[in-house]
C-alpha cells in the first residue's frame, strides 16, 4: 500500500502513542522523517529514537518521553503544509508556535531545522509541522 503523506503518518502514530501513553511507536522509515525525530529529541520532546534494518524497508522507532506521573511532553502536534497544500515561509516570515514557547519545523535548503534555527541561519522553507 502507498502512502501519500508519511510525515502526517508519523505525527499521528506518535499523537496517538503519546495519549495512549505507550514508551515506544515505530513506523516506515525515511531520511525525512529521522531529521523530524532528531529535531524532536534535540529540542527536548521524545526520550530519542532508532533505526531497525529490515525487509523491505527500515523500521524508525521512537521512545516518547514522559514528566514525573506520566506527564506527558508533547502536548500537540500538527501537521502544517501538506501534499495538497504546500506552506513556505521566507526567512521574515517565519512562524512562532505558542509565542515562541512551541517549534515549528521548517525543511529548508540547508535541510530540516527548528524556527529558531533557521532564523539564524537567514533561510526560509517550507513549514512542516507545529509541536508544543
Amino acid at each position: 500500500m502507498s502512502m501519500n503523506d508519511p510525515i502526517a503518518d508519523m505525527l499521528t502514530r506518535v499523537r496517538n502513542a503519546n495519549s495512549a501513553g505507550k514508551q515506544t511507536v515505530s513506523m516506515p522509515s525515511s531520511k525525512k522523517l529521522v531529521e523530524i525525530a532528531r529535531i524532536m529529541q534535540q529540542e527536548g520532546y521524545i526520550a530519542g529514537f532508532e533505526t531497525e534494518k529490515n525487509e523491505p524497508r527500515d523500521i524508525l522507532e521512537i521512545t516518547l518521553k514522559y514528566g514525573e506521573k506520566k506527564n506527558k511532553t508533547i502536548r500537540g502536534l500538527k501537521r502544517i503544509s501538506k501534499p495538497g497544500l504546500r506552506i513556505y515561509a521566507g526567512k521574515d516570515e517565519l512562524p512562532r508556535v505558542l509565542g515562541g514557547l512551541g517549534t515549528a519545523i521548517i525543511s529548508t535548503s540547508h535541510g530540516v531545522m527548528t524556527d529558531r534555527d533557521a532564523r539564524k541561519a537567514g533561510v526560509g522553507g517550507e513549514v512542516v509541522a507545529y509541536i508544543w
